[in-house]
Parts: structure tokens; sequence; C-alpha cells
């Protein structure tokens, strides 16, 4: 088996992450992960202006993982963005930057394409490939649901809806408080209520009469939020792919996690096993988000998966 080794740089909305790999059809194996925290969409909800000095962080990390990536030699290296940089009034800036700082052309994905790889990149797990699912990927700026089987994907939307977004619309006090999380808990259930459940909730039905009793529509998350539950749930000190993805979270755990961590200082946060301390803001938002999808659909465990856009970019790849 011949395989391609490939490199791409995800300029997200909180984050800016790498991933170089070995790809054959559709195997990936990693070879290299590596994640920035560069806040491109910190103080962006207001004007939808990328701002100066987050544009310079953002590419200068994105100068640092070419570098990276490229001493790995990979066939292939592209760059795309996400939410921050779609949504922009001024993205061509964001790009002139990192064409500077790293010789490289940024691709700016749809939500739709987004959504799409994602699914993609999850069921290039065995384990999740033939299972109808439901995929939840919450960003920085933006959240995908996807509803799908093997192949077909019968729902795929993007939604403004996202970690920091939501901490911008609702900005948590320090410590926070009961009431912040009940405003934070009532205005994600207002959002889910109108804008999501009208077009997903029909499709999930329609998926879930489709189902066998004993393969019924199982709720998959990917992105960094559900890492960080898995870890703290696990109560792992570093990232292992594997312990992460045979952790399940159920309802319970998730409420639990999400009171916990807002009863507690950033300070406090910031001292979780499992918890980077640069994660320890944007994790209120991100907790708060599955624990009402997940209310709100009436899942009672989630899935964690760590693939995901970054793996379907590295099979899309020329």
């Amino acid at each position: 088996m011949s395989f391609a080794r490939r490199a791409v740089i995800d300029v997200g909305t909180n984050s800016v992450k790498l991933l170089v790999a070995e790809v054959s059809g559709h195997e990936i194996r990693p070879l290299c992960e590596d994640s920035e925290q560069t806040r491109l969409g910190q103080g962006f909800y207001e004007t939808y202006q990328l701002k100066p000095e987050a544009i310079a962080n953002t590419a200068r990390a994105v100068a640092r993982f070419a570098a990276d990536a490229r001493r790995l030699n990979p066939e292939h290296l592209r760059v795309i963005a996400t939410s921050a940089a779609r949504d922009a009034v001024n993205p061509h800036e964001l790009l002139a930057a990192i064409e500077s700082a790293a010789g490289l052309k940024v691709e700016i994905i749809s939500g739709e394409q987004e959504a799409d790889w994602a699914f993609q990149g999850v069921t290039t797990d065995p384990a999740l490939a033939e299972r109808p699912l439901l995929l939840l990927d919450v960003g920085g700026g933006s959240t995908e649901f996807i509803l799908g089987h093997g192949t077909q994907r019968h729902f795929c939307q993007s939604f403004r809806l996202g970690t920091v977004r939501l901490l911008e619309t609702i900005p948590p006090a320090d410590p926070p408080t009961v009431a912040g999380l009940a405003e934070t808990r009532r205005w994600l259930q207002d959002f889910i209520a109108t804008k999501i459940q009208p077009t997903l909730q029909p499709a999930l039905q329609r998926e879930t009469d489709c189902s066998s009793a004993q393969s019924p529509v199982i709720l998959v998350g990917t992105g960094g939020t559900t890492s960080l539950l898995a870890r703290m749930e696990a109560r792992l000190e570093s990232y292992d792919r594997a312990r992460i993805e045979a952790t399940r979270l159920s309802l319970e755990r998730i409420r639990w996690h999400t009171e916990q961590l807002w009863r507690l200082p950033l300070g406090r946060r910031r001292e979780i096993v499992g918890l980077p301390s640069n994660r320890a803001d944007v994790i209120l938002a991100g907790a708060a988000i599955y624990e009402t999808v997940m209310t709100s659909f009436g899942f009672t465990e989630l899935r964690v998966s760590t693939r995901g856009l970054r793996f379907a970019a590295l099979l899309d790849s020329p």
C-alpha cells in the first residue's frame, strides 16, 4: 500500500491547527499534530472586522506550522480558513498577512464545505463508518450539524453558533454566576428552538424511523470542546487519541462538568486536569452548548471523535 505525505493548516476562529499525515485511500496515519490559540475572532462580532493583532498572531502561527510541516517534506501543504475568515469584512488582510509570513495562499471554505468535511473526516474511523450518526462540530465561530449514515448525508448545515461567538454575546463574570449559566442556557435553548430544530428535527426523526433498535442514531462530537471534556472526564494530563475516543460522556456527566466549570473562577479552571489553561475560558461556552444540544434533541450519551475537518482536507488534497 502506497502512502502519500500531506499537510493541512486550519485557521479557525479560536485557534490554528496543524496536521501532517500519511494518506492512502481513506486510511490516515497522523505524523504531527499541533495547535496554537490565536483568537482570530476576539472582539470580532460587533463589527465583523478582524483585528490587526489577531491577524498578526494568526499569520505568525501559520508560518511556524508551515515550517514544521515542511521539515517533514509533505507532497502537498494547504491552508484552510473557516468561520471568522468567511464572515469577516476584511478577509483580504488576513490572507495577505499569511501569504507574506508563510508563502502560502489560503482557501476560505464555506460552512457547507466545513460540515461535509467534518463528516468525511469522522467517518474515516471504522467504528463510526457504518453507524447512523448526528455529528456535532462546535468551533469558535460556527457549529456544524451533520446527520448521515455511511457515505450518505441526510442533513448538513452550519450555524452561527460557537464558543468565542457565544462568550462575546453573553460574557460570563469571573467567577461565573448561577444567573449567568441560566441566561446562557436560555439563550441556547431559544437559538436551538428557532434556528436549528425546525430543519434538523424532522430529518432526525426520519433517520430514527429508518434505524433499527440495534443501531440507533448516535451523537458524536468532534473539535476541541469534546476532546477537552473527554480529557477532563478521563483525567488525562496529555493528548491521547485512543483514550479520548474510547471515552463516553453521559448527559448527566456533561451537565456535571458544565455546572462544575461554571462554579469556578478562571484561575481555578486553569488547574483542572485535562483542561489546558488557555482553553479555560472558552470551555464554559463549549460545555453549555453540548449540554443544551443533548437536552434539546433527547440524546443521553455523547461519543467523541478526534477526527474531522483536517482529516478530510487531507483526503481531498490532489
